[in-house]
């Protein structure tokens, strides 16, 4: 089980990547050159070997998701993922890796393999009129979810209680 949870996490971490577009800047000259500044945590050259910085490891990431309605938090090591059938959550201890274009973080959940890739990316959860900074991509077993994040620093845009 440890090496599908390493080959998910692997995997993830190769799609982090293949998703950066490097965006490139003029010098003088008028000739593009990649540059290697961070917009946003985010590493602008396709040289970089930096990872994403634009969620702290001490900042709690809520995330959550419809069709079906679920969500949570990961905090630490510690994620809590939430379903309208179980309000309080189930909890497990989770792993966090910082790719080039994001974070994830990889556990078990009821027996199954759990990884959460969280990007850089505005969201909407399409039932209410808020806004989020993240894009969350949840992968349950063999089923993926969609859904948007946000943290304390990075809040959703919109009305509290939509």
């Amino acid at each position: 089980m440890r090496s599908i949870t390493l080959l998910l996490a692997a995997g993830c971490a190769l799609l982090l990547a293949a998703c950066q577009q490097p965006k490139e800047a003029e010098d003088g000259a008028g000739t593009s050159a990649a540059t290697e500044e961070i917009a946003d945590g985010v590493p602008t050259d396709d040289e970089s070997t930096a990872p994403y910085s634009g969620i702290a490891e001490d900042e709690a990431v809520n995330f959550t998701g419809t069709e079906p309605f679920w969500g949570g938090e990961v905090d630490g090591k510690t994620l809590t993922y939430k379903t309208p059938e179980n309000q309080d959550g189930e909890v497990i201890t989770v792993e966090r890796f910082a790719g080039r274009g994001g974070i994830s973080f990889s556990g078990v959940l009821t027996g199954v393999g759990l990884e959460m890739m969280v990007t850089p990316l505005e969201c909407s959860d399409g039932m209410s009129d808020r806004t989020y900074p993240f894009t969350v991509t949840l992968k349950i077993g063999d089923e993926t979810r969609n859904g948007c994040g946000w943290t304390e620093r990075q809040p959703f845009s919109g009305p509290a209680q939509p």
